[in-house]
């Protein structure tokens, strides 16, 4: 009877990514929750059920613990709309399930957006933050885009304005209901959900009023 393989061994520098990659993720509540200026390793060893030592071993700094705890959360994110992208056949159920998405990271996930933009903040006076801030934006504005420009296919009407001011807009309108929401606010997600309706039909120059019959 012919002997099965034995299952290859991973290289070490491959079993310390995904070390690294499980103690971010259980991290990540932790992290939401504390925010960035109220963090450290020690305290987030106090609140799972690791030890400082193990996260001192497999990260340098808090910093290198929050970036690749954001990281892998916003990618998270990004898989999740182009879900809903690759999904839809028709410019309606792209735009439905777009704003669902939405209304429910911030209902769902709101400490966890909250740290994200607690990291883009301190970007601006931490140099170490700089080159994964700028990384994760650009995979959000391409995630953003790619949306847009497959809202834009199926309506068969052109986008009026490039990527990065599109991105800049709804990332306004996502923080604005992110505070509000956090505020006790409850129609916040609503409102933004609302507003976003608004700005694809300003972004596609389909009258309001056309958006929301094609919906009927």
């Amino acid at each position: 009877m012919e002997k099965l393989a034995a299952p290859r061994a991973k290289p070490r520098d491959e079993k310390f990514t995904e070390r690294r990659a499980q103690l971010g993720e259980a991290a990540l509540q932790t992290l939401a929750e504390l925010g960035y200026a109220r963090t450290s390793l020690r305290e987030i060893a106090q609140n799972s059920e690791f030890s400082h030592g193990v996260l001192h071993y497999y990260f340098t700094d808090k910093v290198d613990l929050i970036l690749c705890s954001v990281r892998q959360y916003k990618a998270r994110c990004v898989i999740r709309y182009d879900a809903v992208t690759t999904t839809s056949t028709t410019f309606e159920q792209l735009l439905d399930g777009f704003v669902a998405a939405l209304g429910q990271t911030v209902r769902d996930e709101a400490p966890m957006h909250r740290l994200w933009y607690d990291l883009r903040s301190q970007s601006l006076f931490e140099e170490a933050f700089r080159a994964d801030v700028a990384a994760i934006e650009a995979s959000l504005e391409k995630m953003i885009w790619r949306v847009l420009t497959r809202m834009s296919s199926l309506a068969g009407a052109p986008l009026r304005a490039p990527s990065n001011v599109a991105y800049a807009m709804f990332d306004g309108i996502f923080q604005q209901c992110l505070i509000k929401h956090l505020s006790g606010d409850r129609k916040a997600i609503a409102a933004m959900q609302s507003n976003a309706r608004l700005l694809v039909s300003q972004l596609l120059g389909l009258p309001v009023s056309v958006e929301r019959k094609r919906r009927a």
